[in-house]
């Protein structure tokens, strides 16, 4: 078989998954647009691999991590200049919502979280001889980049990383591969590890040594995508939304920053009407842990809705004294009726990677007075916007978040409003 062949070319734009791409719908990573490159076809006709750059980008800075060079596909843009590196992610919510036909959107300016926030991230994990990889994987790879620093990592997370490793490498339960997933919570780091392997006796005394060692309130563990259990446990693992302490179920969703998880609260806040009415309700959707619905019940009584029965627990079990009514429903399977979001002052959504597709029809049929959604993904928001667009809805405004800093991803809260019925 002959050598993959190389070329020169320029870079066109920036794509949805932060790859340069060229005016041939050709991938390379780690380039910026203007740049002419010097690349090497791969396997896949969609990407080519960067060989050197041939002309730089007057935007292209080092990037600060030199696991970066290395592929890791945690970060996707760190070498990009931020002013543009922001323009384009507040762009990427500008046409989301002009493709759901919303002509000069009022997108706010990107609203940047910090580096060393991440509180929570989900580790691959593989044993090789000597010891294991542990860290995230390769972009478009199943390779992973054995972590040793991380710019995006919370400090108390990344000092956890070597320690970890060594007490993965002696644990019978990890055969081949597993992973970890992490929460920095606020009485320390909730640890839920996946193995390919039973846990043995010897590895539940390795965990707890490796826990007192490190001030971690709980470790849990599960085969594969078995049920987690308890292999290790101090204190139970707690996080406060608005003053409210909520006991954290294994390897929960939280937001992936403080910061970032300030800016979605005061985002769906500044969403609110500026005059309630008298006894105003909202119905929270995809309401998780309650990370918005404690916030959101400090203004009106709000109803939750929640799939994940250990969150929808979690809820209910810290509710005593707030105006939070949880229920748990998997929305993806039994959406609300337009009958059962009738009477709302207000819908609070905030649905998966996937959005809320099954959901938006009687959402939008409903005509709540004013719809607040936070998304994680431009394109379903772009496909769910569409609904509320063509059934009377204006945009108020919308609130582009950098939550994963360097990635492709950004964050956005849109609040829609309801536009009068013409006679």
């Amino acid at each position: 078989m002959g050598e993959l062949a190389s070329f020169v070319t320029t870079i066109d734009r920036i794509g949805s998954a932060g790859d340069g791409i060229t005016d041939t719908r050709l991938h390379i990573a780690r380039t910026l647009p203007g740049e002419t490159v010097h690349a090497q076809q791969g396997p896949d006709a969609r990407r080519a691999t960067l060989l050197d750059i041939v002309s730089a980008s007057p935007d292209r800075i080092d990037p600060p991590c030199t696991h970066f060079a290395e592929g890791c596909g945690g970060c996707a843009l760190q070498h990009w200049a931020r002013p543009a590196y922001a323009a384009w992610k507040r762009g990427l919510v500008v046409a989301a919502l002009e493709r759901a036909g919303y002509a000069a959107p009022p997108v706010g300016d990107l609203i940047s979280t910090p580096a060393h926030a991440r509180r929570r991230m989900d580790f691959a994990v593989h044993r090789r001889d000597g010891g294991v990889n542990l860290g995230l994987h390769r972009a478009h790879s199943t390779e992973i980049v054995d972590l040793r620093m991380c710019t995006v990592l919370h400090p108390t997370l990344l000092a956890l990383i070597a320690p970890l490793r060594h007490v993965l490498s002696g644990l019978a339960a990890l055969r081949r591969t597993g992973s970890v997933l992490i929460n920095l919570v606020d009485n320390g780091a909730d640890l839920l590890i996946r193995s390919d392997g039973d846990l043995a006796p010897t590895d539940r005394a390795k965990l707890a040594a490796f826990a007192a060692a490190h001030h971690i309130p709980r470790i849990s563990w599960a085969r594969g995508e078995a049920t987690p259990e308890t292999a290790y446990l101090s204190a139970a693992p707690q996080a406060r939304f608005a003053g409210q302490a909520i006991d954290v179920p294994p390897g929960a969703f939280l937001q992936a920053s403080a910061e970032g998880e300030a800016a979605i609260v005061a985002a769906v806040l500044a969403g609110l009407p500026e005059k309630l009415p008298p006894r105003p309700r909202a119905i929270e959707l995809y309401a998780g842990c309650g990370t918005i619905s404690f916030p959101l019940a400090a203004h009106l009584r709000v109803i939750a809705y929640e799939g994940d029965a250990a969150a929808a627990g979690a809820v209910r079990r810290a509710q005593a004294g707030r105006h939070v009514e949880m229920t748990q429903r998997d929305l993806a399977r039994q959406p609300l009726t337009a009958k059962e979001l009738a009477g709302a002052t207000i819908v609070v959504l905030d649905p998966p990677y996937a959005g809320a597709p099954l959901q938006m029809p009687a959402l939008a049929a409903a005509r709540t007075p004013r719809i607040i959604y936070v998304s994680c993904n431009p394109g379903a928001l772009s496909r769910d916007a569409a609904i509320l667009r063509e059934a009377g809805y204006g945009l108020l405004f919308a609130t582009p978040i950098d939550q994963f800093l360097w990635s492709a991803h950004v964050e956005t809260v849109a609040v829609f409003t309801a536009r009068p019925r013409t006679p």
